[in-house]
């Protein structure tokens, strides 16, 4: 390997048997076991699907991962990121040394240190303060490094208070904090974060960043980091992979993967109903999003229109409905809220539909995807997590006849709300 490269993939994919541990059969083990007597490949390796969630397979075994190759250089932060079931966890894993791979080899330089689930390594019995000498041991640490630096864990970690009662009694997020605390304070060459971070609250998880940035650019340490928030993985690497099916589809920076992953996560102008809660009593039908004309796209310094489509089982009047619309970039960041709740509107008895309407558009050209949430009597009704996707336009906002970006996008925006029935 090349002096700046301090992890190298080679050809690694990871197979699994569907429905049951190990092989499975005897007849199996012994195919197995014969070919590697004679010096021959796996026969089991040579079948299996694709590791596609959504599609039923015809065969008993199923590629996780499926021939990854990449290289990260040293004090790199390399951002891996793709739908659930993709196979990053199980990428991570494999380069944790927690499962081997099926076929292909990794080449490291230094200790890798891993952050995988909440809690891994922590005894429930046994205090917080306990758990960072047990978690370091594990990681590496001897007690004496452990010693000379446990202050500054149980600091970091926020645990204080806590930190001589029993890890059973801590919620998620205060063991990812002391967990993550003792991982970044092992000063490994190499990090591996796997989405754990979701579960703590804002000001651990900016903490958290900050530490990664940390390790990266001040003390020259590799990161590898899996998560589902594209603003955290945007602000921390340069450079990412996006997988799709066990497969790396692409390798860039860290800007190109977003917009791929976004651009193919999302169906433009169509309802998604995959992240849908709530009591089922009305819900969204459909979301119709347009601009100053019906089959045009919606740009800024113009009309913008979202119709909201609603099934009820029951009558429901305007007064027992709140209906709130949250727009965010593409980024994850809530860039507008807009509310009926907000809005001056007549009484409606039976309500069918909702209409919100910009008249003057103050966002930038780009993607933006709509989440909904619905109450009735101030129970929640239904929600739909990006319930859609659109795109907008550079228009003419500022009138001098000039199709730019506008200085700023505000969250308070003016809009108008109509309710109608029948």
């Amino acid at each position: 390997m090349s002096s700046e490269i301090i992890l190298k993939v080679e050809g690694v994919s990871k197979q699994y048997r569907l429905g049951v541990v190990g092989t499975g059969t005897l007849t199996h083990d012994l195919n197995r076991w014969w070919s590697k007597v004679r010096g021959k490949e796996d026969p089991y390796l040579k079948v299996g699907n694709i590791n596609d969630r959504s599609k039923k397979v015809d065969s008993q075994y199923v590629w996780a991962l499926k021939d990854i190759n990449f290289e990260v250089n040293r004090g790199e932060v390399l951002g891996i990121i793709g739908k659930n079931g993709a196979g990053k966890s199980t990428l991570l894993k494999i380069l944790s040394k927690v499962t081997s791979p099926s076929t292909g080899q990794i080449k490291t330089k230094g200790h890798i240190a891993s952050l995988l689930e909440v809690g891994t390594g922590f005894h429930p019995e046994m205090t917080g303060r306990e758990n960072i000498y047990l978690n370091g041991a594990i990681l590496g640490m001897t007690k004496s490094e452990i010693n000379s630096k446990i202050d500054e864990i149980i600091d970091f970690s926020g645990c204080l208070k806590y930190v001589d009662t029993p890890v059973k009694r801590y919620s998620s997020g205060m063991k990812v904090r002391l967990a993550f605390a003792v991982a970044a304070h092992l000063e490994p060459d190499i990090l591996v974060v796997d989405e754990v971070l979701a579960v703590g609250d804002a000001e651990f998880q900016k903490k958290a960043i900050g530490k990664m940035q940390d390790i990266s650019k001040g003390e020259g340490r590799t990161v590898l980091f899996v998560s589902h928030n594209m603003a955290a993985v945007r602000s921390l690497c340069t450079r990412g992979i996006l997988i799709e099916n066990g497969r790396i589809s692409s390798i860039g920076t860290i800007d190109k993967i977003i917009e791929l992953y976004l651009d193919k996560d999302a169906v433009k102008n169509k309802i998604n109903t995959d992240n849908r809660s709530g009591s089922g009593l009305m819900k969204v039908e459909d979301i119709i999003v347009s601009g100053k004309k019906a089959n045009m796209s919606p740009e800024n310094g113009a009309l913008f229109r979202i119709e909201i489509q609603l099934e009820s089982q029951i009558k429901i009047s305007s007064q027992q409905l709140r209906l709130d619309l949250k727009i965010n970039d593409y980024m994850g960041q809530r860039v507008a809220w807009l509310s009926n709740y907000l809005s001056d509107i007549k009484t409606v008895e039976e309500v069918k539909k909702i209409v919100f309407s910009i008249p003057k558009l103050n966002l930038n050209g780009g993607t933006y995807f709509i989440s909904t949430d619905l109450y009735i009597d101030k129970k929640r009704s239904d929600f739909l997590q990006n319930a859609i996707s659109f795109d907008i336009n550079n228009g003419d906002f500022y009138g001098n006849g000039r199709s730019v970006p506008i200085q700023e996008s505000r969250i308070l925006m003016n809009f108008n709300t109509e309710i109608l029935g029948e």
